[in-house]
């Protein structure tokens, strides 16, 4: 049971090379981190029995009212609920905080129930993480089509 950088030793057929016009990023970005490995830029999670679970892009952070917090991160809480099979959340512009969060989750649920999952979802990551991770809306896609709530 350890998370951690997905690394790779070994090259592979139509591994990328370079960026291009830009090698020294590519070296920087996916070489530098790790000396001898390609650093893929995800996070995984590898269990006891050997399986490995991508938790998600190490390098996706959003600066909320100073705040850095990775969009894993919240996925990860999210995808606990036992309503919610697959999340997403993306950074939108906020007035106050400079960006904020929406979070989109496909469930096949009622419209009503939408408003309540809704509500369960903000509480779940302000217990688990904190408030201020609490996304300003949320799209949750119910058996009438989808639903924004702010």
């Amino acid at each position: 049971n350890v998370s951690g950088a997905l690394c790779i030793s070994q090259a592979w057929p139509g591994m990328a090379r370079t960026i291009y016009n830009d090698h020294k990023r590519f070296l920087e970005t996916y070489l530098t981190p790790y000396p001898g490995f390609f650093f893929t830029g995800d996070g995984v999670y590898r269990t006891r029995e050997g399986y490995y679970q991508l938790t998600g892009r190490l390098d996706d952070i959003i600066n909320i009212s100073g705040h850095r917090l990775g969009t894993a991160e919240v996925e990860d809480v999210v995808n606990h609920h036992t309503a919610v099979a697959e999340s997403a959340v993306i950074g939108c512009p906020h007035e106050i905080k400079g960006e904020g969060k929406t979070l989109s989750c496909p469930c096949n649920i009622s419209a009503r129930a939408a408003e309540t999952l809704t509500a369960e979802l903000r509480e779940l990551i302000s217990e688990k993480i904190a408030k201020y991770a609490a996304p300003e809306y949320v799209q949750v896609q119910t058996q009438a089509g989808p639903t924004l709530a702010p």
